[in-house]
């Protein structure tokens, strides 16, 4: 199989017994309540807290999935500790947390590397990295077989999500595999309650929007914040390429909600882009 990328933030950011993770994960995914998302999800807005905080939240992104099926599934996560242009991948193998092992789809990854010098086969960016892992358990627990393209942002300008998304767009383009995006991203950083809620209020009207161009010149001019702003930007792009065409913004949480503590808290919200709208709504996702 290759390198296999063992869990960096296990019994940190979620337990790492896969009983008790994959119970907490049912238990998230069961507490959510939503309609039905009336057309084909392709791209997902997530955030990368600990479970305690941002598992609640993720739950309503990763349970609009949960009866859909895809080949591969790409998600893209900011770098928190490492600097660098591009985006670094890891091309063969697989990612490993308590639940199992996730294979990486090789044809898609030797594609990427194939097609652009902005991508490298960089595992050491990998190995410390939480906004990529701790995607991983849920999707283990929603989606049956799939392949992981696993993608870390370094600098994250609209030059690098444009071609990003690109380059990632003609890949699955050439393979015709049927692909989930996943964005990883948390929203303002440690800001009293009520600023947090007005500062991330802004980013949530341009995801309910599908407004790209007005979200990166918002997070340009400071009006919000998002430590993911380009994989979200690049999820955004991604979704309009395959088709999506409508947006909605499932749940919005900040740390504050989960530990009573509202003096400095981060924000966390769960979106998705989907195609094919439906004339009516559906029942209640129970």
């Amino acid at each position: 199989m290759g390198f296999i990328r063992e869990p960096a933030v296990s019994n940190m950011f979620y337990p790492g017994h896969p009983i008790t993770l994959k119970s907490d994960i049912v238990r998230y995914l069961d507490e959510s309540r939503f309609d039905r998302i009336p057309g084909d999800i392709v791209g997902v807005i997530s955030p990368h807290a600990g479970y305690m905080y941002s598992g609640p939240v993720a739950a309503y992104g990763y349970k609009a999935v949960s009866e859909s099926a895809y080949d591969v599934v790409i998600v893209i996560a900011p770098s928190h500790r490492k600097y660098f242009k591009g985006a670094a991948i890891i091309e063969k193998g697989g990612y490993k947390t308590p639940i199992g092992i996730v294979e990486i789809d090789e044809e898609i990854t030797g594609r990427l590397l194939q097609n652009s010098p902005l991508i490298q086969n960089n595992i050491d960016v990998h190995e410390q990295e939480h906004s990529l892992e701790v995607q991983i358990p849920f999707l283990q627990t929603v989606l049956k077989d799939f392949g992981l393209v696993p993608v870390i942002m370094g600098v994250q300008d609209s030059a690098i999500c444009e071609e990003l998304s690109e380059v990632i767009h003609m890949a699955l383009q050439s393979t015709g595999k049927k692909a989930l995006i996943v964005g990883s991203t948390d929203l303002s950083h440690y800001y009293s309650y009520e600023r947090a809620v007005q500062l991330d209020s802004d980013v949530i009207k341009r995801l309910k929007d599908f407004d790209i161009k007005g979200l990166y010149s918002d997070i340009g001019k400071e009006k919000c914040e998002a430590c993911g702003a380009g994989p979200m930007l690049t999820t955004m792009m991604l979704s309009a390429k395959l088709g999506a065409t409508h947006s909605e913004v499932l749940k919005y949480a900040n740390s504050g909600d989960t530990s009573g503590d509202k003096s400095a808290v981060v924000g966390y919200v769960s979106a998705v882009f989907y195609k094919n709208m439906g004339a009516d709504r559906y029942e209640t996702f129970r």
